[in-house]
């Protein structure tokens, strides 16, 4: 928890830092990675680290934040997308210049009704089943590392509970459009956040009268068939893949609407 931090004092400005972010600037309904993004945004804002400075390696943002490494780099992959940090592998993150202009923007805040959710997952069937041939094909043995990294911490969260597999879901999204080596893939994904998700806009295993923990290991079976094709370096049994798993998603979603409008009318 935020209010168990513990870290050794690094200088003044560190220790100020760990001050002025007490537990109660915690906004019910954000994610923890959307607090780490807050923070490290304002930190970086504020000047603590000016362009072209290193930010703290994972670990010590971990102990600062009081989050997992999961969380941790879904937010610096969120700031990367952002334009606001770089990472050079083997070296650290490092800020970047303000971006002068964000030329994407999309509004996640207009997708309220199913029908809504079910058209951003028809926007992504076309968007990431791309996305994982080009991964298959251009994907490194340190991309693959860090999908079976997303991979694992979404199974082992399956087993946790509904509520704690989001950001585990969305890490191995990311982690594929980060594999394709092409950022507009990771900017789209980023700024769609949790609404890339369907569970955290409706309960569609509930609506669809399916066992949520049945529901999430179906999930986790589809994620493991995309990693497969990926490691193969088959493009287009990648694609074919991403493309079931998000049609099979936008499908239960249906059913879920149209079980919705039933119990409407019968009403």
């Amino acid at each position: 928890m935020r209010n168990s931090r513990s870290t050794p004092a690094r200088g003044a400005s560190h220790s100020s830092h760990i001050m002025n972010y007490p537990e109660s600037r915690r906004r019910r309904g954000r994610s923890l990675t959307e607090e780490v993004v807050g923070s490290l945004s304002q930190r970086i804002e504020a000047g603590e680290f000016p362009t072209g400075t290193k930010l703290p390696s994972e670990t010590e943002i971990m102990q600062q934040e009081g989050v997992s490494r999961t969380v941790v780099r879904e937010a610096i992959s969120r700031l990367q997308a952002a334009r606001l940090v770089e990472t050079r592998h083997g070296i650290g993150t490092f800020v970047l210049d303000k971006p002068i202009s964000n030329s994407l923007q999309l509004d996640t805040g207009n997708i309220l009704t199913l029908l809504d959710v079910m058209a951003v997952l028809e926007f992504r069937i076309s968007i990431e089943s791309e996305a994982a041939g080009l991964a298959a094909a251009r994907r490194t043995d340190r991309h693959l590392a860090d999908m079976r990294t997303a991979l694992a911490a979404f199974e082992s969260s399956v087993q946790q509970g509904p509520g704690s597999s989001v950001e585990a879901d969305i890490g191995f999204h990311l982690q594929i459009a980060h594999a394709t080596g092409n950022r507009y893939f990771s900017d789209i994904l980023s700024q769609l956040g949790t609404t890339i998700i369907p569970r955290t806009r409706v309960n569609s295993a509930a609506l669809a009268a399916n066992d949520q923990q049945a529901y999430l290991q179906r999930v986790n079976h589809e994620h493991q068939f995309i990693l497969s094709a990926i490691e193969r370096k088959d493009a287009e049994a990648a694609r074919a893949a991403m493309r079931t798993h998000l049609t099979n998603s936008r499908e239960r979603l249906r059913q879920a609407h149209e079980s919705v409008a039933k119990l409407r009318q019968e009403g």
